[in-house]
């Protein structure tokens, strides 16, 4: 029995949510999210999608719950959005952005530059005395958590003096140096 699945979802102010030929399309004030399915039955009434099943196999349990997080991520992601905050921890790391293209310093002989998505709108905040902070916005939570992940993987954060990219708020598993 899924749990997550059977919860139903309310549909936000201003956002639209169409089923048609396996395709989910949902509009919001954002953009436009579309979503294909199988094997489940969406049912969209009076502002609320419910999701369900034909029959108690595993494949189908599954994607019960997976397209109900799937298409609420997607109803979240075109109401309200999406942010994604990286902290740039290290001794002269930066970030600069100039529209889409994102600059990065992260010790190596080059800077990095990333041509981000159009969908993705990404801010660097650089303050004197604290680290560098890139945020990234979008209504796509699989692609901002996608394109969060790629400029974490420039610099991964390593577990002596914790230098590297890592998410605001991620907690860091840290070991102790060489004991004289």
């Amino acid at each position: 029995m899924s749990r997550i699945g059977n919860n139903p979802i309310s549909i936000a102010e201003g956002v639209s949510v169409e089923v048609k030929d396996n395709v989910i399309t949902v509009k919001g004030k954002l953009g436009e999210l579309t979503q294909e399915y199988s094997d489940v039955d969406i049912n969209i009434e009076e502002g609320i999608v419910t999701i369900s099943r034909s029959s108690d196999k595993k494949d189908q349990r599954a994607k019960h719950g997976l397209y109900r997080a799937l298409i609420n991520n997607m109803i979240q992601g075109v109401s309200k959005g999406w942010t994604k905050e990286l902290e740039l921890v290290g001794v002269g790391y930066r970030a600069s952005n100039q529209g889409q293209k994102l600059d990065l310093a992260l010790g190596f002989s080059h800077n990095i530059v990333l041509d981000l998505a159009p969908e993705v709108k990404v801010e660097t905040i650089s303050e004197k005395g604290k680290n560098p902070i890139i945020k990234l916005t979008s209504h796509d939570k699989q692609l901002v958590g996608q394109v969060a992940a790629k400029i974490r993987g420039f610099r991964k954060p390593e577990p002596y003096k914790g230098k590297g990219v890592k998410f605001v708020g991620e907690e860091l598993r840290r070991k102790a140096g060489k004991s004289a």
